[in-house]
């Protein structure tokens, strides 16, 4: 079973996301995000599915982030991308995705977006920023929630707090910065993320 973290590559450019995923994914990553405020975004997209598919089969699942409607989401389809990440929770977005057979995750910071993007068809759900919610309400909308719902924690999530955070029942969590920053090479981002999914498995 894949592990719950998703790589949240902010700034990454075609040239190098074949490196740094490939680092990632040796790490023991295998769902990645290329945020649509990246460089040439769709390209980078496009250029993983590809490998992946050549070189990794099905078992990586590629997608965009920071989508924000309908038409984004369909642009992203168009190059092979699977994965549909938000940072806020627009139904239509969610409808898209799900009418495309992709996966959804909007963001969330209450019950009543929560309830709205579960309605909606979200596969799961995306609490941003999660270190400003904190733990305690986490852990207050949890008890409303529907039993298995997916929650990932993104935004100040890494090696110092997984344990607490997996503590109180998070499901996974979205990383970014802590695992790339633009001007990291694939060596320094393989050790970011071999340290990442370290702390993880430890936290369980």
């Amino acid at each position: 079973m894949s592990l719950p973290l998703v790589a949240i590559l902010r700034g990454v450019t075609p040239a190098e996301i074949i490196d740094i995923a490939e680092a990632i994914i040796a790490a023991g990553i295998t769902r990645i995000e290329i945020p649509l405020n990246s460089p040439q975004p769709l390209e980078s997209v496009e250029k993983l599915v590809r490998h992946c598919a050549e070189h990794h089969g099905d078992r990586i699942l590629v997608g965009a982030g920071t989508v924000l409607t309908p038409e984004q989401v369909r642009d992203v389809h168009a190059v092979g991308g699977r994965l549909v990440v938000s940072p806020n929770c627009n139904v239509e977005v969610i409808r898209e995705s799900r009418r495309l057979d992709m996966v959804s995750m909007p963001g969330i910071v209450t019950p009543s977006e929560a309830f709205a993007a579960l309605e909606a068809g979200a596969s799961g759900l995306k609490l941003f920023p999660a270190t400003q919610v904190g733990i305690a309400n986490m852990k207050a909308m949890q008890t409303v929630l529907p039993a298995g719902t997916e929650l990932y924690a993104v935004g100040g999530i890494g090696t110092d707090n997984f344990a607490e955070w997996r503590a109180a029942g998070v499901h996974g969590a979205g990383l970014g910065t802590a695992i790339y920053t633009p001007g990291l090479n694939a060596e320094q981002v393989g050790e970011r993320a071999r340290a990442l999914v370290a702390a993880w498995q430890a936290a369980d």
